[in-house]
């Protein structure tokens, strides 16, 4: 899965000392990713060559610089899991300045009107309405949101009610911090991947999705005839919106792995970037 590095072909490396530093946090993530790769189930599908480098030279040469991870993935592969057990290993107690979270679902536009003039969600379906392309989303907006965060502004995030189908644009304050996860459908589509800094696709086996997608939806008030004219939808969209995005993504992650599993290995990132002798 993991090329050697030659890291005396790359000119950003201000010196010497740099260069050390860069090869040591190297060394420790590749560690990392060779014992993950040993396991029945591994977290790290697919890694791209200069993943592991570019994080390396953006720790050591760019402390002060904002970390933009963007993850994606189908609907129900376990993108919010993967974020919530990340920080959990990441981030042993609350700390200002450490992370931001912005979530795709919460800039879905408001559709409540639409719903209450169909009468159900089942009639609204089949009228053709879709909540599972990016039309659905206010991407402009989100994609605002990010950048303001990048430059060090403070912005307030709307909250979606996926059952009635209402935003609230007075929803979250986020704040600026040194690493900001964006996980959702669309955050890898064109028109907002440009801004990552670290492109990530969750892969998970279509049976275990539809398993997992309709328990979710039974908790958002949506069952039988109306759970299964969305999921066809759902299965449809991706097909064309989201599968793609695995392709241009930096690193692939398996979305069956254990939750105490995703914060082993993300612990023991942490761990490395944060032991480098500087």
């Amino acid at each position: 899965m993991l090329k050697d590095l030659d890291l005396t072909s790359y000119d950003f490396y201000s010196n010497r000392r740099d260069m050390e530093i860069i090869s040591n946090i190297v060394d420790s993530l590749k560690k990392i990713l060779e014992y993950d790769s040993k396991q029945e189930q591994p977290l790290f599908l697919k890694i791209s060559d200069n993943l592991i480098l570019n994080i390396a030279r953006k720790v050591v040469q760019e402390k002060k610089q904002t970390f933009l991870i963007g993850i994606t993935g189908e609907s129900a592969s376990g993108k919010t899991v993967f974020v919530d057990n990340t920080i959990k290993a990441c981030v042993k107690k609350k700390t200002e300045g450490i992370y931001t979270v912005i979530r795709c679902d919460d800039y879905y536009k408001d559709t409540s009107k639409e719903l209450k003039d169909a009468g159900s969600y089942e009639a609204l379906f089949k009228t053709g309405f879709s909540f599972d392309t990016p039309d659905a989303i206010d991407l402009e907006l989100m994609k605002k949101h990010l950048v303001s965060l990048k430059e060090g502004q403070t912005i307030k995030s709307p909250r979606y009610n996926f059952v009635t189908c209402e935003s609230d644009p007075n929803g979250d304050e986020k704040r600026p911090a040194k690493v900001i996860l964006t996980e959702g459908l669309y955050v890898l589509n064109e028109g907002v991947r440009d801004i990552m800094d670290v492109k990530v696709y969750v892969f998970t086996p279509l049976e275990v999705i539809k398993d997992r997608w309709y328990k979710r939806a039974k908790e958002r008030g949506k069952e039988g005839e109306a759970a299964d004219l969305q999921f066809a939808d759902v299965n449809k969209t991706a097909q064309k919106y989201i599968r793609p995005t695995y392709q241009i993504s930096d690193a692939v992650i398996n979305g069956l792995v254990s939750q105490e599993y995703i914060q082993e290995i993300t612990d023991k990132i942490f761990q490395a970037l944060k032991n480098i002798e500087y």
